[in-house]
């Protein structure tokens, strides 16, 4: 290993591992890291570089690891899981998304407005109330009243948040 590609890895390891950890599983985070520093001494020794890489680089190798690993998980992962009427997780946040999508268009104009000022865009409800003319109680009620429907039409079509 090279002095740059020894000392990366000692000043680096455990921000990049954190990073990776934080992202994956211990055990994945584990390889992953190791093919981020693996790719760093490949790296170093074909530029014949004499200063270590930046940590940024090393978090830019990180990330295509992650999307490789995360690519290589959904490549595996069965069509139906063991247990009966299940669905599998990754056909569980596409279904809610559009699930719920198709639940907001339904609620009435204020409670929909009120739902994607406060949740999408971050207001507050003053600001809420503030911009649509009514109070901030009214805003809290519309507000209330919107979640509790979007909670039930999603458990209707089986997917409890």
């Amino acid at each position: 290993m090279s002095d740059a590609a020894d000392e990366a890895f000692r000043r680096h390891y455990e921000a990049v591992y954190r990073f990776v950890r934080s992202r994956a599983g211990r055990h994945d985070a584990e390889e992953i890291t190791q093919d981020v520093f693996v790719a760093a001494v490949v790296a170093l020794g074909e530029a014949r570089v004499e200063s270590p890489p930046p940590l940024q680089w090393l978090y830019t190798v990180a990330r295509r690891r992650l999307v490789d690993s995360a690519r290589r998980q959904r490549m595996s992962v069965p069509a139906a899981t063991d247990q009966p009427g299940a669905e599998s997780q990754h056909l569980y946040a596409p279904r809610l998304g559009e699930s719920l999508a198709r639940a907001v268009a339904r609620l009435p104009k204020g409670q929909r407005e009120v739902v994607l000022l406060k949740l999408l865009e971050g207001y507050t409800l003053a600001e809420i109330a503030a911009r649509l003319g009514t109070s901030e109680a009214a805003c809290k009620m519309r507000l209330h009243r919107a979640l509790a429907q979007l909670r039930a039409r999603l458990a209707e079509e089986g997917l409890d948040p």
